[in-house]
């Protein structure tokens, strides 16, 4: 039987339902009974992140790590509270100690290639993400990091390759048709560039762009009649 009193299921409670203020209260009001609270000191650094009070989240982050040195869980609080204050250095320093005891972990791989995007270190960012997708090869966040620092360092087709795998492993992404058609412009690509701009996969562009060269059409009509036939057979 759930008790529901207990600490940790009325703070999930307030967390789900998105009550940051009355979970940090409630968490404050457990840390003055008991002031190392591991849960409530936990907790209340999390209240304070959405409630977006990121040097007071620090404060109690720091709480839970002077008990416990490598708390992972404080060790990531922390670290998403500098990367909004834009303390990237101080990121990468948490990130390395983490990193330190669990070398595959994707989140801090991930965090600490996006302080060094920042830091405008983007071959060192690469291999973050690189790392990252030897341990998962569809982490969405580490491919589409990949594609922005690849395009950072002026390697854009390989930049829209990785933005491609990215799409096809989730299609809903919408600002990867836009940052795509944007690459293939830097490259000259019109066609493709159009083409990237609707959501079309790379590996369908080849097909269109031949239908309309069979067609003596544009790429802009035969994507339009493709479309349009597509419509109608439904």
């Amino acid at each position: 039987m759930i008790d529901l009193l207990d600490p940790t299921n009325v703070i999930t409670r307030m967390f789900n339902a998105k009550k940051y203020e009355e979970m940090y209260n409630y968490c404050k009001n457990l840390l003055e009974k008991t002031p190392d609270d591991m849960v409530a000191l936990q907790n209340i650094s999390l209240s304070l992140i959405y409630l977006k009070k990121y040097e007071e989240a620090i404060e109690y982050c720091d709480k839970v790590l002077q008990i416990k040195n490598l708390d992972t869980y404080a060790l990531k609080n922390k670290i998403y509270a500098l990367e909004n204050l834009n303390q990237y250095e101080k990121v990468l320093e948490l990130c390395k100690q983490i990193l330190s005891t669990n070398p595959k972990d994707i989140w801090t791989l991930n965090s600490m290639g996006l302080s060094l995007n920042e830091l405008n270190q983007h071959q060192k960012a690469l291999e973050c993400y690189e790392t990252s997708l030897l341990v998962d090869p569809n982490d969405v966040t580490a491919l589409m990091n990949k594609a922005i620092s690849l395009s950072h360092l002026g390697k854009y087709q390989d930049a829209i390759e990785f933005y491609d795998k990215a799409q096809v492993v989730d299609p809903t992404l919408k600002e990867i048709p836009r940052a795509k058609s944007r690459l293939f412009e830097k490259l000259g690509m019109e066609d493709d560039a159009f083409l990237a701009a609707q959501g079309v996969l790379n590996k369908d562009m080849a097909k269109i762009k031949n239908d309309a060269k069979e067609n003596d059409s544009t790429v802009f009509h035969q994507f339009c009649e493709d479309e349009f036939n597509e419509y109608n057979s439904k």
